[in-house]
């Protein structure tokens, strides 16, 4: 903790590391508050860092320094200086070998940085920089090591584990016992990992495409041992999948998957030991839902992609993090929806794009895919380096196409295997690869914000030529250079008036990629009887704005007729954004609120389509959230923005009443669970359709939600269920409902993280009284992240009417958690106060209050820098 205003660190800075480490032998006594760590480093001066024997500078925190040798000498105290941030060692020789001991205490880290205990658990999260919590050492990135590492503990923490092959064990004279591992490549210390615990394991095997046997293993707590085979099945179709689509290998002897309850992140890829979040990796039918499913199949894919696009080439310091991050979100969403839907993964991923990474991109912490500065690097962890780096990454693939992309990853990998790259790097891989010139996509790399493209047509019916205007331009803020123009790759697909695609081409294709390049472009296109109607930016092929004045008529055709199904579903959001903002207008000029009856028409051919995807039609079924329609609007009026939302649903709820029934009873079937495509396909229209009667608020639809709630063979069935209880029925039925399902589920972690999830996020039962007596239940830990982002998190980010009420007390609640969370966790208190954030994008009466909240979280001093970063820039 500190008061002073934290350091700055840019990116022009970037210097060299002055010295190198050529191999890190690691010994641990673990004891819960006095572990000792001794660290032997073999060090040499980096020749290309200039001349001179400059300082040995490492990193350390909360570290009790023991003692320093080198060459077996001990230091005398004048040869090196201890700060708050680490050491600096005075040196006379360009290689050495550095040897240091010292103390930490794993059972007081709260932070879940370094080395912790979680459960009775030892367990290590060292990235970005929770090495440094661990002992002294260069903790970045460019530093990469072979690391040795030699685990003691005591025998009631029977599995020893860290990176590579285990290559010795033992028992030790004094009772405990031993093991040791070696990883033959060289990693930076982020990758570090280590686990120390009572755990049990499933195993299996993995032969490569070369024929060797990988030995596959995944950890948990006796308990939920039988929650495992999922993940694995996940694990096994990810190395076949990375084999096949990108040549990529599995490396070492053993691929091993640790669960771990407390845990800041969803996982992490440290080198043949991924260390995961409970919630991502355990799963069971009983237990866990479809999204829980398709979630951990994604991650598992994810940190098992990064052994390549992340631990053999890692990012040169931090600033590239988009390099490895936006690449493998790239590569694990390919691998979703190789493996499920890829409609309705491509609009899961964009939906999260609008709603939370283009208001990231419009809010006060707005930067590039690759920043420019940052203070705390956690706080760079976003969805603008994740999901707009991916969006980036596919840009590239959409711009050469697959073949000539796998040519350009195949160069990237080759060239960069085991060092640390850039974002350049991989750039000019796709150019040497392909003979191409990406200078101008680079901008993407530099520039923040969201691109808008405005578009108009025209048609000489007299030559039958139909031409396109494009126009792009970039909001920047105030501190920002003026944005250049970007390289866009537009596909667009154009409709007759039978709703047939049009020859675009003498090649015969009906679909084209547009290369946008200029601020304004003309595209033409002939051989017209009649004007077209244009299919724009399919399957979201940029993460931009397309702003075109299509009329209300106009997405109706689209819906019914676009062969793109991403676009179907995004005419079925801009028809229902349409809507919403007259329904705003007409609730803030006090005029009756009345629903189209042309949307409510077009929602009933798309539920009575029997032809189309269920999963499709389920996603067009679902109104925009208060959240998107927020990110829509330039001015949010919160109240307005409830009213219209909540009016539209239950409109819509009534008038479908017989329609929802009829293809809710025809899907409502008790077959014995599967998490595949169809399935889960049929049980996400069936639970919208269950969710839209339950909003009629009828005594029948209400029953069968009961009903449903009663009789539920799989978790996703009964959540959904409880979900439409908790918003739609009776007090004493939704007080039952919530006190049956806890009771049942009580000793199951995550089903219980679930049931916190689904009051804090109700935007009935979920009100600001509730949840502070959600914070008061025994189930509720304020040091585990999980069960924060659940109550908190669900309150702040998922409860949109709640958090907003006119009174301001739901900011006021959340920055006093925040402030309280800090001296605990920074990393999650500094996510929580995200949402307070956006204050200036809000009408007078809420803008001021969010703003005061933000301001007694500055007030109260002594911030971490990951939270004084966020709240200082918010509101400077």
């Amino acid at each position: 903790m500190q008061d002073a205003q934290p350091k700055t660190i840019y990116l022009k800075d970037y210097q060299v590391p002055d010295y190198l480490v050529d191999s890190t032998d690691l010994h641990f006594e673990l004891e819960p508050k006095a572990t000792l760590v001794k660290s032997q480093l073999k060090i040499r001066r980096n020749p290309k860092a200039g001349q001179g024997l400059p300082p040995l500078l490492l990193d350390g925190i909360d570290l009790e320094l023991l003692s320093i040798a080198i060459d077996g000498s001990i230091l005398p105290e004048v040869s090196y200086q201890e700060t708050l941030q680490g050491l600096s060692i005075l040196v006379d020789k360009p290689e050495f070998i550095l040897e240091i001991h010292n103390r930490i205490n794993p059972e007081d880290n709260t932070s879940l940085e370094g080395l912790y205990l979680s459960n009775g658990m030892y367990c290590t999260q060292c990235e970005a920089e929770g090495f440094r919590k661990i002992t002294f050492y260069p903790d970045r990135p460019d530093v990469m090591s072979k690391f040795t590492t030699t685990i003691v503990a005591p025998k009631d923490h029977p599995v020893l584990l860290s990176n590579g092959n285990q290559i010795d064990f033992g028992d030790c004279e004094d009772g405990r016992h031993f093991a040791t591992w070696e990883d033959p490549f060289a990693k930076p210390s982020y990758l570090f990992a280590l686990v120390a615990g009572d755990l049990e394991n499933v195993e299996d095997t993995f032969t490569t495409s070369s024929g060797r046997e990988v030995k596959l293993q995944i950890f948990t707590e006796a308990k939920n041992i039988g929650k495992c085979e999922h993940a694995m099945r996940s694990l096994k179709k990810a190395m076949s999948w990375d084999e096949e689509v990108y040549g990529r290998e599995y490396d070492l002897d053993i691929f091993m998957i640790v669960a771990v309850d407390h845990f800041n992140m969803g996982a992490m890829e440290n080198k043949g030991l991924n260390i995961f979040n409970s919630a991502c990796v355990l799963a069971s039918p009983e237990t866990a839902t479809d999204s829980a499913f398709q979630r951990i199949e994604s991650i598992v894919g994810h940190e098992y992609f990064h052994n390549w696009s992340g631990n053999r080439v890692t990012c040169r310091d931090w600033f590239q993090l988009s390099l490895k991050e936006g690449f493998t979100v790239f590569r694990d969403a390919e691998f979703s929806a190789d493996m499920n839907s890829r409609a309705v993964k491509r609009i899961e991923d964009v939906s999260l794009l609008r709603t939370n990474q283009f208001a990231e991109d419009a809010g006060p912490m707005s930067h590039p895919i690759r920043p420019d500065s940052y203070i705390e690097i956690s706080n760079f962890y976003t969805l603008t380096v994740y999901e707009k780096g991916a969006e980036v990454v596919r840009m590239l693939h959409t711009l050469l196409g697959k073949e000539k992309f796998r040519k350009g990853s195949d160069l990237y990998f080759e060239r960069h295997d085991g060092s640390a790259a850039t974002c350049e790097d991989f750039i000019l891989s796709m150019e040497d690869a392909n003979q191409v010139n990406l200078t101008q996509f680079r901008h993407w790399y530099s520039q923040a914000g969201t691109p808008i493209l405005e578009v108009t047509d025209s048609f000489d019916q007299a030559t039958g030529r139909y031409s396109l205007k494009v126009s792009q331009s970039c909001p920047t803020r105030a501190n920002q250079d003026k944005s250049l123009p970007l390289h866009i790759p537009i596909k667009i697909g154009l409709l007759d008036v039978d709703g047939n695609n049009s020859i675009l081409n003498n090649e015969g294709d009906i679909e084209e990629v547009l290369e946008v390049t200029q601020p304004e472009q003309l595209f033409e296109f002939s051989g017209f009887r009649e004007k077209p109607l244009p299919s724009l930016l399919r399957d979201f092929s940029a993460p931009v704005k397309v702003r075109y004045p299509y009329t209300g008529k106009q997405l109706i055709f689209l819906m019914r007729n676009d062969s793109d199904t991403f676009n179907r579903w995004d005419a079925s959001q801009r028809l229902a954004f349409m809507a919403l903002t007259q329904l705003q207008q007409d609730y803030r000029s006090g005029e009756a609120l009345q629903l189209q009856p042309e949307l409510i028409e077009a929602y009933r051919d798309v539920l009575k389509d029997s032809t189309l995807d269920p999963a499709l039609v389920a996603e067009i079924l679902r109104l925009p959230s208060e959240q998107s329609v927020a990110e829509m609007n330039d001015l949010i009026d919160a109240e307005a923005i409830v009213v219209a939302r909540d009016f539209a649903l239950k409109t819509l709820a009534t008038a479908l009443a017989p329609e929802l029934l009829q293809r809710y009873t025809a899907l409502d079937h008790q077959k014995p669970y599967s998490p595949n495509a169809k399935d889960i396909a049929e049980r996400s229209l069936k639970n919208t359709c269950l969710s839209y009667l339950a909003a009629t608020e009828k005594d029948d639809a209400l029953n069968i939600v009961q009903k449903q709630f009663e009789t539920a063979g799989n978790m996703t069935d009964s959540a959904a269920a409880l979900s439409a209880l908790i918003n739609y029925g009776s007090a004493p039925k939704v007080d039952s409902a919530i006190q049956e399902f806890y009771q049942r589920w009580k000793d199951d972690t995550q089903v219980v993280e679930l049931w916190l999830g689904l009051q804090s996020s109700s935007a009935r039962n979920g009100t600001l009284a509730n949840i502070k007596n959600l914070i008061k239940h025994p189930s509720f830990e304020i040091k585990n992240p999980n069960k924060v982002r659940a109550v908190l998190g669900g309150f702040a980010n998922r409860n949109f009417k709640q958090f907003h009420k006119e009174d301001g007390s739901g900011f006021f609640f959340i920055a006093e958690q925040v402030v309280m969370l800090d001296k605990i966790n920074p990393q999650i208190a500094a996510r929580l106060v995200v949402p307070i954030t956006r204050w200036q994008k809000y009408s007078d009466d809420l803008s001021g209050k969010m703003r005061e909240a933000l301001q007694g979280i500055l007030d109260s001093g002594g911030l971490s820098k990951d939270v004084f970063e966020v709240v200082s820039k918010s509101i400077n």
